[in-house]
């Protein structure tokens, strides 16, 4: 089971143990994949992520978990502590436009902290890049990797292009224009050519790359065996959906700066990831491999079975009854509706025990209980929803959360007393989603929070987030207080 600890602020002493890694920034993508890869491949992992509560969601067996950013040298000394060689994932494009400055202060620190713990090799994953890059996403990754050669005596940094899987950034968004888009109007650069690499080919070779020999301070490009247009990606990324293929109309005034907006219409992709990828779409890129990385993981598989890969394994990511970032059951089973979702969360500190505060929310959906608060505005919703052709289930008979039983408007997707709770919308919307609610302990007090999840289906599943955006702050204020309350009131 995943072990959960916060990094002290000072130095542990640990014995080497060879084949140990280290990877940073493993509540993303690419480090969502790669742990339990290497886990199962032998290797003693330890992943560093500042989001834990995501990581901890994948429940990874024997992986050691650790709360902790890349920018502090106090939590790094722990965290490096006998490890051989570590993974370097990480990549600031959610923190705005000062994500070149915090992604340079992070290489820097730990390329340092890495050098005086000791550790072997970095692992470094950054993206392919024209020779005169004049973006600022490409122009920072290009740059993460000098300030870590600069700093560590053995860094190899592996640079790859649009990565075919679920959780892929530029293959979501693709996914969530050809899913939902009859008809695109783009700019010019849908006809620039990129070579794509299966999810499955990048992992074998970031795995490679921990022990291949005669690379230490090596730049090595890696790519799957075709070269093609993003039309012409997404032309057959609509075949691999099912999906009637999309009119794209280009429009040469449109620049991709422009394009990254309306495009947040569209898509659920994090906003400043999916801005800063689109920018960086204009430039015809091609990759040289490098032959001793393919002597002994070679990118073979080409991008119709990429994509075919990546839509079984998406099948297959489920979530085990707690709230896990693309998990496909929350998603409705459906292909269509985006892999990242919208949240909105309101949480509230209390002296109330754990078990008190668990029974207050049991009272959620009784006849007695009911929505706990603004029973009008539900009562509204509920006669809304009828209206449209849905079903209303009865109130929930009091006492525990049955995973898989219906009430009201919503169906019991996991419950762990006294620590969370995940009901699932049975609502007509252009989308899926539901509520997720955590008590959590923190020493004197606890902390309740309300969270809504929501994943889009296309523009009107994002509108219909938007729009309702102000209920749901109100409903996630009011839900919190009435938990509280209720269990204040009762002892």
């Amino acid at each position: 089971m995943t072990t959960t600890l916060e990094v002290p602020t000072a130095r542990t002493e640990r014995a080497h143990a060879p084949g140990s890694v280290l990877v940073v920034g493993g509540s993303g993508f690419v480090g969502r994949h790669l742990v339990p890869h290497l886990a199962t491949r032998g290797f003693a992992v330890r992943v560093l992520a500042r989001n834990t509560r995501r990581a901890e969601a994948e429940a990874w067996q024997g992986v050691e978990l650790l709360r902790g950013d890349a920018t502090d040298r106090a939590c790094l000394g722990p965290a490096l502590a006998g490890v051989d060689v570590a993974y370097y994932l990480v990549h600031s494009m959610t923190a705005g436009k000062r994500f070149p400055d915090v992604d340079r202060a992070a290489a820097e620190t730990f390329a340092n902290a890495a050098r005086e713990a000791g550790v072997r090799r970095i692992v470094y994953l950054g993206g392919l890049a024209p020779h005169d890059v004049d973006t600022v996403h490409l122009a920072s990754r290009v740059e993460t990797g000098e300030i870590l050669r600069r700093h560590h005596p053995d860094v190899v940094e592996l640079r790859a292009g649009i990565i075919i899987g679920p959780g892929s950034a530029a293959f979501e968004v693709m996914r969530d224009l050809v899913a939902n888009l009859p008809i695109m109007l783009t700019p010019r650069w849908v006809r620039s050519l990129s070579p794509p690499i299966a999810l499955d080919d990048l992992l074998a070779q970031l795995e490679a790359l921990a022990t291949l020999e005669g690379v230490a301070g090596a730049v090595i490009e890696t790519a799957g065996p075709d070269r093609l247009s993003y039309e012409g990606m997404m032309l057959r990324l609509a075949d691999a959906l099912g999906k009637r293929r999309p009119l794209i109309i280009r429009v040469p005034l449109l620049t991709p700066e422009l394009s990254a907006y309306w495009i947040e219409f569209v898509t659920s992709t994090p906003a400043p990831i999916a801005r800063a990828l689109i920018t960086g779409l204009k430039h015809d890129l091609a990759a040289t491999k490098d032959p001793r990385l393919e002597a002994v993981a070679p990118a073979r598989i080409g991008f119709d079975e990429a994509v075919r890969r990546a839509l079984a394994r998406e099948r297959e990511r489920l979530s085990g009854g707690r709230w896990r970032e693309g998990a496909f059951d929350l998603r409705g089973m459906r292909h269509e509706i985006a892999y990242y979702g919208v949240a909105m969360r309101h949480a509230r500190p209390c002296t109330a025990s754990a078990e008190a505060l668990w029974r207050s929310l049991e009272r959620f959906g009784t006849r007695e209980g009911g929505a706990l608060s603004l029973r009008a505005l539900w009562a509204i919703r509920r006669a809304l929803e009828r209206a449209l052709g849905g079903e209303i289930a009865p109130p929930r008979r009091p006492g525990p959360f049955r995973p898989g039983e219906r009430f009201d408007v919503w169906r019991v997707h996991g419950a762990f007393p006294p620590a969370s709770l995940v009901l699932l919308s049975t609502l007509r919307a252009p989308g899926a989603g539901g509520f997720e609610f955590a008590i959590e302990d923190e020493g004197a007090r606890r902390v309740v929070s309300a969270t809504i999840h929501w994943h889009p289906r296309g523009f009107w599943g994002l509108m219909y987030w938007y729009v309702l955006a102000p209920f749901h702050r109100l409903v996630l204020a009011s839900l919190t207080r009435a938990i509280v309350h209720g269990a204040e009131r009762s002892g």
